[in-house]
């Protein structure tokens, strides 16, 4: 871990704006810069190396060093000019992108100070649209195959910016209407969402771990997007069903809600450290009918026992998690093609795996937090070529049918692609397949 700056214990009160920030998100940045581990993972180890960063400077530390992430290319432009490490002139425009110029500009010496204001004047939109939208060229190019380029300029503007704050009602415990109530009461900002029929956006960011309605389980966090999921999975009461993905459990527990704790429902992962994220969202949800499964890999010789059983199986396959990058955003700088090409072979594998636990007449639900169509389309149109027993349904209108009307906001396609620009979610895509019933 670098050596960071000597702390205060309270650097910045009210609307007062200390150096010594400078100093940390300085240093903090040149960690997360090279892009060895993810940038949250960075951020929570350096925040633990320095514990007498009060609450107030390490949200502006953090946000300063995200602003940079979300516009590096557009920050590596107007640092070209300036005096000083590259890092600080980076850091200072992210610092001014999080807590305005002018507080910044007025701890600095005068060269620095004039510099900020001067690049704070230039007009952006001048710049080429690749640098504009932050993206690198290998996404760029991606993304203008299938949009034109107003569109993904438009889509890139969005990533560029924070994600809301969703979360999921559990309805074992309560109703929408109520848990909205409680949160008014609580003095927290919300409102319903409007794809997802169990779904609250808060406003800002607020310290939800202390609150009794999360405490208690009567809220998860969870994306909108996440959530239409598990819509789509539609799992009846009683039915045997297997989130073959399940990480830390967000949607096996919106899963457990829909069946309201019958049946049986299957949490599979080859990560225990996930799983173990999972038991207190467990506890709190109150849901007796989940068995999380630690397992090996998608061929798993445990699975034979559920071969041809599963009335429904989610995968949320592992993927690139460029959907996320408005929570996520040195995804973009760390993912490479190489990789990607790594990952949609992964995907297939447990595609064609998981496809095995399905029985005649089931639903298999593929979904990835990915934009790009190697690791959606083109792996699922690759695995019903070579399995004609599963036949291709329309995700839009099974949303239609579990009471999710969303009007322009969702194309009318027959595998779902939500994008942020449009539905102002995470970006997802899924595709039904049913099994067909005539074949074992």
């Amino acid at each position: 871990m670098r050596a960071a700056p000597r702390a205060q214990k309270t650097l910045a009160h009210g609307n007062d704006f200390h150096a010594n920030v400078i100093g940390h998100a300085e240093a903090l940045l040149a960690e997360v810069l090279a892009f060895d581990l993810p940038a949250d993972v960075k951020v929570s180890r350096y925040f633990k190396a320095n514990p007498m960063l009060g609450h107030r400077d390490r949200g502006l530390i953090a946000e300063s060093v995200f602003a940079v992430l979300r516009r590096k290319l557009e920050f590596a432009q107007l640092a070209q000019s300036g005096s000083g490490s590259l890092t600080r002139r980076m850091i200072l425009l992210g610092l001014a992108e999080a807590a305005g110029v002018e507080p910044i500009a007025a701890t600095l010496e005068p060269d620095e100070r004039t510099w900020l204001r001067r690049v704070g004047t230039i007009d952006r939109t001048t710049m080429p649209l690749a640098t504009r939208t932050n993206l690198p060229e290998w996404l760029f190019d991606a993304l203008r195959l299938r949009f034109p380029e107003g569109e993904v300029e438009r889509i890139a503007a969005v990533l560029n910016t924070a994600a809301p704050l969703d979360l999921r009602v559990n309805t074992m415990r309560t109703s929408r209407d109520d848990a909205l109530a409680a949160m008014r009461a609580a003095g927290l900002a919300s409102q319903a969402t409007g794809l997802a029929p169990n779904g609250i956006r808060l406003e800002g960011k607020p310290a939800l771990g202390a609150q009794k309605i999360f405490l208690d389980g009567r809220v998860e966090v969870q994306d909108e997007g996440s959530q239409l999921l598990a819509t789509l999975v539609a799992p009846k009461r009683g039915e045997f069903v297997v989130d073959f993905c399940a990480g830390a459990g967000g949607k096996t527990l919106a899963l457990g809600d829909l069946m309201r704790s019958t049946g049986r429902l299957y949490a599979l992962d080859v990560s225990s450290k996930r799983l173990a994220k999972l038991k207190p969202r467990l506890a709190r949800s109150g849901l007796s009918n989940v068995h999380p499964v630690l397992i090996e890999s998608e061929r798993d010789p445990k699975l034979k026992r559920m071969a041809g059983k599963a009335d429904r199986v989610l995968i949320d396959a592992p993927c690139s998690g460029l959907g996320t990058l408005r929570r996520n955003p040195d995804l973009k700088w760390r993912q490479t093609p190489e990789a990607i090409e790594e990952l949609t072979a992964k995907q297939a594998s447990i595609l064609g795996n998981a496809a095995k636990l399905v029985k005649p007449g089931g639903r298999l639900v593929y979904a990835t937090c990915s934009l790009l169509r190697a690791e959606n389309h083109d792996v699922v149109d690759a695995f019903l070529a070579g399995h004609p027993e599963f036949e291709i349904e329309s995700a839009t209108q099974i949303l239609k049918q579990q009471g999710v009307v969303a009007g322009a906001k969702l194309d009318d396609n027959v595998m779902l692609e939500l994008w942020p620009h449009r539905t102002g979610t995470d970006g997802f895509f899924a595709a039904v397949m049913k099994k067909r019933a005539n074949d074992a």
